[in-house]
């Protein structure tokens, strides 16, 4: 009994040290996080949104234990990009063509804390990408009444291969069953007989109306049965057209990464 007793203890020990030194919270999350993206949840288009749960415990609160620390919503960020990544085929894409992804910059504007014990939902989606990099929003958003509480903007920069190239890989499976962001259904009564409806479980991209949809060729009635198979610049081009506005705040933003990266590179 005394030696079970002391297994016990050891056994405790180990998991507090193993708590401690590698915050066992945060991986045994990430873990369940990615099991729930991969095997669980619906995949999304990659225009649309994806939402994760959060809720701010005492290891998230600050130092008066009155709100949540700062420094935590950029970790909240980690499991709404791996959610995100992994339900649109992002990361499997980037890397079945031979390159990696990374955070580049990110930025934050806050506008009223969460306080401890408050659940709290993160909408991630992306707002424009260039040949190096995607630029993604999260909102941290409050599920009773919608209100924004902070938004943040990060920069992911690709490597050894072209976000152009992957979003070009990732678009035209928007006509795919899996993936498609609109489907059509039969109304009784119309003319026409098609109507566009969206999916749940994912929030379409505002930059993506109903009028570019049809432009750009999402319904079904748009693209020919006969179709050939698309060519690498006809899907260059179906990108082109999906691709959002650059934001003018994400444009001075992006200008502002610029100056800094030169003064990194300087050595100041």
């Amino acid at each position: 009994m005394e030696q079970l007793c002391y297994l016990a203890l050891g056994c405790l020990l180990v998991i507090v040290f193993l708590y401690g030194l590698l915050e066992l919270h945060y991986f045994l999350r990430m873990c369940i996080c990615m099991v729930l993206a991969r095997f669980v949840k619906r995949r999304c288009h990659i225009l649309d949104a994806t939402t994760v749960n959060g809720l701010c415990l005492t290891n998230d609160v600050d130092t008066l234990l009155y709100h949540m620390n700062n420094a935590r919503y950029f970790r909240e960020l980690d499991f709404a990009r791996v959610d995100f990544y992994e339900r649109s085929n992002l990361y499997r894409t980037i890397r079945g063509m031979g390159g990696s992804v990374f955070q580049g910059a990110a930025t934050i504007r806050y506008r009223r804390f969460i306080r401890p014990f408050h659940r709290f939902n993160i909408i991630s989606r992306i707002v424009y990408w260039d040949e190096q990099s995607l630029f993604m929003e999260h909102r941290f958003v409050r599920p009773s009444d919608k209100f924004v509480h902070c938004i943040a903007i990060c920069r992911q920069r690709v490597i050894d291969v072209s976000m152009e190239a992957v979003m070009a890989e990732l678009l035209p499976r928007t006509a795919s069953d899996q993936y498609r962001p609109m489907e059509r259904q039969v109304v009784a009564g119309s003319e026409a007989g098609l109507q566009p409806m969206s999916v749940t479980g994912g929030i379409s991209n505002p930059a993506m109306d109903q009028s570019s949809l049809a432009e750009n060729g999402h319904a079904a009635a748009a693209v020919p049965a006969t179709a050939p198979a698309t060519a690498p610049t006809t899907a260059l081009g179906h990108c082109a057209k999906l691709k959002p506005p650059l934001p003018p705040e994400l444009s001075k933003w992006i200008e502002y990464n610029d100056m800094s990266s030169k003064n990194l590179r300087s050595g100041c």
